[in-house]
C-alpha cells in the first residue's frame, strides 16, 4: 500500500446504528431501558444465587458467571452506543477502540465456553444422574469457569496483540457501532494474512470444540430419552435443559448471523449484533427465571427480607 494512504491512526470513527436523526430519541430511550434492565436483572440473579443456599449447586454456579458475563458484554459496547446516541460524538480514541475490542472478545468467548460447561452440567445430570454430585463437585466446577476465564484472556490477548501490529489507513470510520475484529481488519493498510489465519485456526477451534460439546452433550441426553420415551420423562428433561436449550439457540443464532451469514457488514448485521450485545444479555436473566421454582422461591425470600427492613 502507498504510504500517503496510510496513516498512524489516534482516532476512529464510529458510524453507529443505521438510524435516522430524528429517531434517535426513541432509540436512546429504549437501548437506555434495555441495559438498565440488563444490568438490574442480571445483578439481582447474582445476589439470589449468592445469599440463597438452596441455590448453591452446579447449575447456579455457572448461571453466575453467565449472569456476569452477560453485563460485561453489554456494558463494553452498550454505554458508548448510548453516549454517541447523546452527544453525537461519535469519534473513539485508538487506546480505547482496542480495550473495547479486547474485553468484547473476552467476555464472547467466556459465554462460548461457558455454555459448554454448562451443557455437559445439563448431560451428567439427565444422564447420570444418581453420580451427579460426586461428578460435579465443587472443585471441577470452580476449574472448569477458572478454565473457562484463563482461556478466553488468552484468546482475546493473542488477537489484540496481532490487531495492533497493523498499521491502517487515512479512512478510519468503522461502520458498526462498537470496535469489532473483523470491521477493524478491513480498515487495515497491512497484511492482515497472519490474522485471517489464526481467526480460522485457533478461532475455528475456541468456536469449533464448544459448540460440538454443546451438541454432543444435548445428542446424548436426546438419545437417552428416547430410549424409553414418557412424557413424564421428557417434561423433566425439558424442564431441566429448556432454558440452557433456548439461550444456546440465541447465542450461536445471532452469533451466525454475524459471523458467518452474510458477506459484508450491513445493517442486518448489525442488528444481529445488537441481538447479541443488548437484547441477549437482557433477556437470559427471564429465561433462567420465568419457569425456575428455586429463583422465584429465592426472589420470594429476598422480597419478604427487604420488607422487614422497612
Amino acid at each position: 500500500m502507498r504510504p500517503e494512504n496510510q496513516s498512524s491512526v489516534s482516532h476512529f470513527l464510529l458510524r453507529g446504528l443505521p438510524i435516522r436523526p430524528e429517531q434517535q430519541g426513541v432509540f436512546f430511550a429504549l437501548f437506555l431501558g434495555m441495559y438498565l434492565t440488563t444490568v438490574l436483572g442480571n445483578l439481582l440473579l447474582i445476589l439470589l444465587i449468592r445469599l440463597d443456599a438452596r441455590l448453591h449447586t452446579p447449575m447456579y454456579f455457572f448461571l453466575s458467571h453467565l449472569a456476569f458475563s452477560d453485563v460485561s458484554v453489554s456494558s463494553v459496547t452498550v454505554p458508548k452506543m448510548l453516549m454517541d446516541m447523546l452527544t453525537q460524538d461519535q469519534s473513539i480514541p485508538y487506546a480505547g477502540c482496542i480495550f473495547q475490542l479486547y474485553f468484547f472478545i473476552v467476555f464472547g468467548a467466556f459465554d462460548n465456553l461457558l455454555l459448554a460447561v454448562m451443557a455437559y452440567d445439563r448431560y451428567v445430570a439427565v444422564c447420570h444422574p444418581l453420580h451427579y454430585p460426586t461428578i460435579m463437585r465443587e472443585e471441577l466446577c470452580v476449574t472448569l469457569v477458572a478454565g473457562s476465564w484463563v482461556v478466553s484472556f488468552v484468546h482475546a490477548l493473542l488477537h489484540t496483540l496481532l490487531l495492533v501490529q497493523l498499521s491502517f489507513c487515512a479512512d478510519s470510520t468503522i461502520n458498526h457501532f462498537f470496535c469489532d475484529l473483523t470491521v477493524l481488519l478491513k480498515l487495515s493498510c497491512s497484511d492482515i494474512s497472519l490474522n485471517e489465519l489464526v481467526i480460522f485456526t485457533e478461532g475455528g477451534i475456541c468456536f469449533i470444540l464448544p459448540l460440538g460439546c454443546v451438541l454432543g452433550s444435548y445428542i446424548c441426553i436426546g438419545t437417552i430419552i428416547l430410549r424409553v420415551p414418557s412424557t413424564k420423562r421428557l417434561l423433566k428433561a425439558f424442564s431441566t435443559c429448556g432454558s440452557h436449550l433456548f439461550v444456546v439457540s440465541l447465542y450461536y443464532g445471532t452469533l451466525a448471523s454475524v459471523y458467518f451469514f452474510s458477506s459484508s457488514w450491513d445493517s442486518k448485521d448489525i442488528i444481529a449484533s445488537v441481538m447479541y450485545t443488548a437484547v441477549t444479555p437482557m433477556l437470559n436473566p427471564f429465561i433462567y427465571s420465568l419457569r425456575n421454582r428455586d429463583i422465584k422461591q429465592a426472589l420470594d425470600v429476598f422480597v419478604n427480607r427487604a420488607n422487614c427492613f422497612k
